[in-house]
C-alpha cells in the first residue's frame, strides 16, 4: 500500500484528493463581493455545493471548460455543431461537464492531452487559464518585440511559458489581468476562482455600453 502512495504522480494527486489535502489555497486577488454577485448573476460560475462561492478555491479544467462556454456562447459557435463526439476515455457521457468539454475541444479552446485524456478535476495553472481565457476571447497578433515589451513590466516575465506570452499579453492590453502586491503575474501559480472574477469582472465591464460623449456647445463668435 506504501508503494502505491508513494508512485502516484503529482497529476495524479491533484486530480483525485480533495482541495482541503493539499496546500492552503491563496488567491492572488482579493476580489469584492460586488464582483463575485455580478458574475454569479450573470450565471458564469456557481456558489459551490455548500452555497458559498470560495474564491480561494482552485479551478479545474472542468469548471474552467463550463465557464468558458457560458462567457463566451462557445456552443453557438459553427465548429460546436458537429454532431460525431470526440472520444475522450476520461470523460464519460455521464459527467456532469461532458457537454461543456465536448464543445471547447471541438472549438479548439483546450486541448486533450496524450491519449486525448483531458484530466477534468485536474487544477488549472494562471499561465494555462489565462490563455485559455485569451483562446476564447481572440488572441492579438502582437510581434514578439511588442509582446515582450508589454510583459517588461512584471518581475516574473521571464517564468511565463513561450506557448503562453502572446496570449497573456492580450489579456494585460484588455486589462484583464490580476497581480499581487509586487506586480507577480504568478503564471506558474494554480488559478483560483477569485483569480476568475477578476478577469470575468473586467471583460463584463468592457462589453457593457459605454456612456455617450457629451456634445460640445458651439463656440460663440
Amino acid at each position: 500500500m506504501r508503494q502505491f502512495f508513494t508512485s502516484l504522480s503529482l497529476v495524479a494527486l491533484l486530480q483525485y484528493f480533495p482541495a482541503s489535502v493539499l496546500a492552503q489555497e491563496k488567491s492572488s486577488t482579493n476580489v469584492s463581493p460586488a464582483e463575485i454577485q455580478q458574475v454569479l448573476a450573470a450565471n458564469w460560475m456557481r456558489n459551490l455545493p455548500d452555497g458559498n462561492f470560495h474564491p480561494e478555491r482552485f479551478m479545474s479544467r472542468s469548471e474552467l471548460a463550463s465557464t468558458m462556454v457560458k462567457v463566451f456562447s462557445l456552443h453557438k459557435r459553427q465548429e460546436a455543431l458537429q454532431e460525431k463526439a470526440i472520444l475522450v476515455p476520461d470523460v464519460p457521457s455521464t459527467h456532469p461537464a461532458f457537454e461543456d468539454i465536448q464543445i471547447v475541444l471541438k472549438t479548439d479552446i483546450m486541448k486533450g492531452y496524450r491519449g486525448n485524456l483531458f484530466f477534468p478535476n485536474q487544477k488549472v495553472t494562471r499561465a494555462e487559464g489565462l490563455a485559455i481565457i485569451a483562446q476564447a476571447y481572440g488572441v492579438f497578433q502582437f510581434s514578439d518585440a511588442a509582446v515582450n515589451d508589454i510583459l517588461s513590466a512584471y518581475p516574473d516575465a521571464t517564468s511565463i511559458p513561450d506557448w503562453a506570452r502572446k496570449a497573456i499579453a492580450t489579456l494585460v492590453v484588455e486589462g484583464f489581468i490580476n497581480t499581487d502586491a509586487q506586480n507577480h503575474i504568478s503564471p506558474l501559480q494554480p488559478m483560483t476562482r477569485g483569480d476568475m472574477v477578476y478577469v470575468l469582472s473586467q471583460y463584463q465591464q468592457r462589453q457593457q455600453p459605454q456612456p455617450p460623449m457629451p456634445e460640445v456647445p458651439p463656440a460663440l463668435n
